[in-house]
């Protein structure tokens, strides 16, 4: 579909330099004839004045006339009439003896009349009168020397100026260089009358220099070039490029229409790269609805049943498919076709008919009238299933639900999403089951679609939309214990792992348990297995132990070999995180039929773990393991996760070259996933810190790391709130180094929950200053409050009633006050085993292995049963930020009970600096 536009405002010309090169080459020589075609709106007329510009000789007269579209009788010589109108430069390059029969012209050109000679008498005869207005039409442009002739759009041409045309072209004087433009859709063909584009056949002398070029649209660059000088932008982002291409079709006019009706690209001090890139689809010019409608009033009623058929079908569609959509016969439909194609409105590709771009489509489609659209769809749908295969489902559906036919584009959309599943693409199969469950359908399907798309979601990297369509689903409380329960189960895993909402996670994971215990064992294993993974900051460790013991007790009675493995895996995956010594074993435990999505789930879940806890050969072999299995799956969540994974391990590793470029598009890539995007801008910021030496941008990139966290077990927390640190010590700011360690990388534990896990605090004994190392002799922990607060007491959110377990104290059913006794002489550690070297908040305790502070070392925290190894290669900077000294104004906390601080050093909190890793392989 083309537009017919004004001309064009002036500007760079973009993409247009070679071939404005080779025309005036050929231009420069007289006499010359140039013929330009290509589509309206391509940019014909800006060529020709850039022409005009560089190769017109001084002292030339230049006549420019434009023919018009006709619309009745059309008036004779119209455009060379207009040629000749009133004009300074014409009226001193008149000769004084002009030809005698010039004088006809003097009825046609009233402002030259004084200069032309007088009229001849009449001849009787209209055709003679004709020939007579021809000849002295030609006469009078070849006595005016250097002249150079225009005439645009030549498609629209009368008969008289196309003889004239054709006299001059035929016997064109010395020093004419004549310029015609004509709108086409292909290479001109000037050999034969009716060519593309030209109304008659251009002969020419051997002597005359002839340029014959055709003006394509502008690639997808050349657009964007184009985009950036309108928009006044060095550049934009090629995303947008492309988008735009593909909506204008690379026309300058329709890019300039559509960027001019774009407001949020051309406010006033604005970036328009990021908004472009951003905005979905234009609005539609009204400019080029009015000419689309306009082209679609010439055609024949059959032509016009065929665009509205190709507009419905919105893809490129080969003759059979339209005639079955527009109700015609293959002869008729073929020669409705044809006019369509003369008038460009649609375009041939490849055996098949689409429209030239997308805007086109737009308007053709909304010159559809309502009643009609959904009679169309629905024979769109049927033909699409009679004459395509395999059979596009997810278009299918598209129709049906246009037509108002939901049943059957439920039915087509779980079918496509079933197909994709099968074909290892979850994410288009999660959209498709999430389409489906839009479209209500019948309660059954509803519910067989809903348990597909939450086994699906897990590996897909959904948005929001979909924990939102399941808990509607079981919000209407249709569906059985089994399928209920599993729902649940992999809802709480994709609000652990995706959403990062920890503790909605644990309670429909919790809430789960009874529904899957009632009909599997196997499921109600796996359950307890995922919530003993650490995945929540200050839950504390005895209770995951607890949960996978219960776990453990279950497994004998497993008997499905999937639900086993799978229970398995995160088996190992819970004690690694642990830093448990164990884990080994676990691992080599690991049935071999683990492949595909479990496989690299559970190994890059080892491979995150061994490398935080020190074992970079262990780490290496699982992430290549975990590699190897997420290359035959298209699982987009997996690829995020193991990436991650290996982004944070070549940082630890010091495989440092060309990490940050890496770091970066993770950055950008997995923002849509809490702890991924927080892992990827950890990493930036620790290299733009250590490898750039940008300490501002690395500060804050860290910062937005822990803004950005929401289960981190300690890699992301401690290593940017240490690197933060060491960013205030360098430059003087202790005060703010201790900040940044103790309060600005303390997130506010979920509930009231007291343990000495990651994103746990508590304030320090009465009168004691946070910022001061505790007093000798004083054991780890005194002084961390005179008691635990008892989860939902003092109006805290405490700990759902219905998670797992016994009342929730520490793991240990224990009296409340002879737990509290034990716990304020630090006796006990939130598992209730004896306290050993377990930090607690009465003041920093000791630091991380590798550190010294005073002369004298400490040792490694890593919990009650933690696993050697060397230290954090993160770069912990938790004992310099503590003893540089107190915040200025700082008042002591005197609360008796609370929750403590965050450990900053690897391995406190029950478990290693890891990552909290993806649960459930």
């Amino acid at each position: 579909m083309n537009a017919q536009p004004p001309p064009s405002a002036p500007g760079v010309l973009i993409g247009r330099s070679a071939l404005l090169d080779d025309v005036h080459a050929e231009f420069g020589r007289r006499p010359a004839v140039v013929v330009i075609t290509g589509e309206a709106g391509v940019g014909k007329s800006r060529l020709v004045r850039e022409l005009l510009r560089r190769a017109t000789p001084p002292g030339a007269v230049t006549l420019i006339g434009r023919c018009q579209e006709p619309d009745g009788p059309s008036f004779p010589f119209a455009p060379i009439i207009e040629a000749l109108g009133p004009s300074e430069a014409l009226a001193a390059a008149l000769p004084a003896d002009l030809p005698t029969v010039t004088g006809a012209l003097r009825g046609l050109l009233p402002d030259l009349a004084g200069r032309l000679p007088p009229a001849p008498p009449p001849l009787g005869d209209p055709a003679a009168e004709h020939h007579r207005v021809l000849r002295a039409l030609y006469a009078l442009t070849a006595s005016l020397g250097d002249v150079v002739l225009v005439v645009e759009d030549l498609q629209w041409a009368d008969a008289s100026t196309r003889a004239v045309l054709r006299t001059v072209v035929s016997d064109p004087p010395p020093r004419l260089g004549l310029v015609l433009t004509a709108r086409g859709h292909t290479v001109p063909h000037t050999d034969a009358e009716g060519g593309d584009g030209l109304p008659f056949p251009l002969r020419a002398p051997a002597h005359v220099a002839v340029a014959e070029r055709h003006l394509a649209p502008l690639s997808a660059a050349e657009t964007g070039a184009l985009a950036a000088d309108l928009l006044g932008a060095p550049t934009v982002p090629q995303e947008f490029a492309e988008r735009l291409h593909r909506w204008t079709g690379g026309l300058p006019y329709v890019v300039e229409e559509v960027l001019r009706g774009w407001p949020a690209l051309t406010e006033p001090r604005t970036d328009p790269r990021t908004e472009a890139a951003e905005e979905p689809e234009p609005p539609l010019p009204v400019s080029v609805r009015r000419v689309v409608v306009e082209r679609l009033r010439h055609l024949p009623p059959a032509a016009r049943r065929v665009v509205a058929a190709a507009a419905v079908l919105r893809d490129p569609a080969p003759v059979e498919l339209l005639g079955a959509v527009a109700g015609l016969d293959e002869p008729d439909t073929r020669r409705a076709l044809a006019a369509a194609l003369r008038e460009g409105c649609v375009r041939a590709a490849g055996g098949s008919y689409t429209f030239p771009y997308d805007l086109a489509r737009r308007a053709a489609y909304e010159a559809v009238a309502e009643p009609e659209r959904p009679v169309l769809h629905l024979r769109a749908a049927r033909a699409l299933a009679r004459h395509t295969s395999p059979l596009p489902l997810a278009q299918m559906a598209g129709h049906y639900r246009r037509a108002g036919r939901g049943a059957q584009a439920a039915r087509c959309l779980e079918a496509a999403a079933d197909r994709a599943a099968g074909g290892g693409d979850a994410g288009t199969a999660a959209a498709h089951y999430l389409d489906a469950l839009r479209g209500g359908p019948s309660p059954v399907a509803r519910d067989r679609i809903a348990l597909k798309l939450a086994r699906v979601a897990l590996n897909a990297r959904p948005g929001p939309e979909v924990p939102a369509a399941l808990r509607q689903v079981l919000g209407l409380h249709s569906l059985g214990p089994g399928p209920s329960g599993e729902i649940r189960l992999l809802l709480g895993l994709l609000l652990r792992n995706q959403s990062g909402s920890g503790l909605e996670a644990l309670e429909e994971i919790a809430r789960a348990v009874p529904d899957l215990l009632s009909v599997s064992t196997g499921q109600a294993a796996r359950a307890l297995a995922i919530t003993a993974i650490p995945s929540l900051k200050g839950w504390p460790v005895g209770e995951h132990r607890r949960l996978l013991a219960e776990a453990e007790r279950l497994l004998p009675r497993v008997e499905e070999e999937d639900l086993r493995s799978a229970v398995l895996a995160n088996r190992a995956t819970a004690l690694a995180l642990m830093g448990d010594p164990s884990a080994w074993a676990a691992v080599a435990d690991l049935p071999g039929t683990l492949t595909g999505e479990a496989a690299a789930r559970v190994h890059a879940n080892l491979a995150g773990a061994a490398a935080s806890l020190g074992h970079p050969e262990r780490a290496r072999a699982f992430q290549a393991r975990a590699w190897q299995a997420v290359r035959t799956n298209h699982a987009p969540y997996l690829e995020a996760f193991v990436e991650t994974t290996d982004v944070v391990a070549a940082y630890t590793g010091g495989r440092w070259k060309g990490l940050l470029e890496r770091a970066g598009r993770a950055e950008e890539q997995y923002r849509n996933v809490p702890d991924f995007h927080a892992e990827a801008l950890l990493v930036c910021g620790l290299l733009r810190l250590h490898t750039k030496g940008q300490t501002d941008v690395a500060r804050r990139l860290l910062e937005q790391a822990v803004r950005t966290t929401a289960l981190d077990t300690g890699v992301v927390l401690t290593s940017a709130a240490a690197a933060v640190a060491r960013v205030h010590l360098a430059a003087a700011r202790p005060a703010r180094a201790v900040q940044a360690v103790e309060g600005g990388a303390a997130p506010r534990p979920p509930y009231g929950c007291v343990g000495v896990g990651d994103g746990a605090r508590a304030p320090g004994r009465r009168g004691a200053d946070p910022g001061r190392p505790p007093r000798r002799g004083t054991p780890p922990g005194r002084g961390a409050g005179r008691g635990h607060r008892r989860p939902g007491r003092s109006g805290r959110p405490g700990r759902p009633a219905h998670l797992p377990g016994p009342a929730h104290r520490h793991g240990r059913p224990e009296g409340r006050k002879r737990y509290a006794r034990r716990a304020r002489r630090g006796r006990l550690d939130e598992a209730g085993a004896p306290l050993r070297s377990r930090v607690r908040e009465g003041g920093p305790g000791p630091p991380p292995a590798g550190h010294r502070r005073g002369g004298r070392a400490h040792g490694t925290a890593r919990g009650d049963r933690g696993l050697p190894g060397p230290r954090c290669r993160m770069g912990c900077a938790a004992v310099s930020a503590r003893t540089a000294g107190a915040r200025p104004g700082h008042r002591p906390q005197t609360r008796r009970a609370g929750v403590r601080r965050p450990s900053l050093a690897p391995g406190e909190g029950g478990g290693p600096a890891g990552r909290a890793g993806s649960v459930e392989p």
